[in-house]
């Protein structure tokens, strides 16, 4: 399998095929971290699409750490995510190129899925609500996105030694047996449809879990 750095090599290189192929591999990934950011499934379904637009728009300045974009994505995630209603309304006329997704083949199911995966997700924000927001962000990439905290602190654009000190600051307020419940959330994966070019990757319905 082609490794991120080849492909987004290509990419500079305005080869969007290549950029595709990074939206298939790392599209689910994104949906979830957005999901979990806002917990709502449509605005981080339309997030999805503004974080690829902002990763094609600043594609020279990135560096992938080791073999991976994801850490950067993330990081365009985080910050899109922050105030999505204001991303949102920046993107909106490039959203609205945006193909729609294709209908669920059981609508009623779908819908369940999506008022159950907002339920979990507000709920493990009531247990992160009393945490300041940068410990926050270092607990989510940390604990609920698996990162390592050398990934995290590329997500987060902190050093590594204040990785470290927030998630253990974080450690010492959260109950006992929070962490681990974040910990063993369901993680997205799977590809889903490729971009239909480099300015507008088609707009997708989630993973089936946040």
């Amino acid at each position: 399998m082609t490794d991120d750095r080849e492909l987004w090599a290509r990419s500079l290189d305005g080869d969007t095929t290549a950029f595709g192929t990074l939206f298939e591999r790392h599209a689910d990934a994104v949906f979830g971290y957005c999901l979990r950011r806002t917990g709502a499934w449509s605005a981080a379904e339309d997030l999805v699409s503004v974080v690829f637009l902002e990763a094609w728009r600043r594609r020279r300045a990135m560096v992938p750490y080791g073999a991976s974009v994801l850490p950067w994505l993330y990081g365009i995630a985080l910050g899109v995510s922050r105030n999505h209603h204001r991303s949102l309304r920046r993107h909106r006329a490039a959203l609205d190129r945006v193909p729609p997704p294709e209908p669920a083949a059981d609508h009623a199911d779908a819908v369940v899925e999506r008022v159950d995966a907002e339920r979990r997700v507000a709920a493990v924000h009531r247990h992160l609500a009393g945490l300041a927001r940068r410990d926050r962000e270092v607990v989510e990439a940390c604990v609920w996105l698996g990162q390592t905290q050398a990934e995290a602190a590329v997500t987060l654009g902190i050093p590594l030694g204040t990785v470290k000190s927030r998630l253990a600051r974080a450690h010492r307020q959260l109950r006992t047996g929070v962490l681990a419940d974040l910990a063993m959330e369901d993680r997205p994966d799977g590809p889903q449809p490729a971009p239909t070019g480099p300015a507008a990757p088609a707009r997708r319905t989630g993973p089936r879990t946040p």
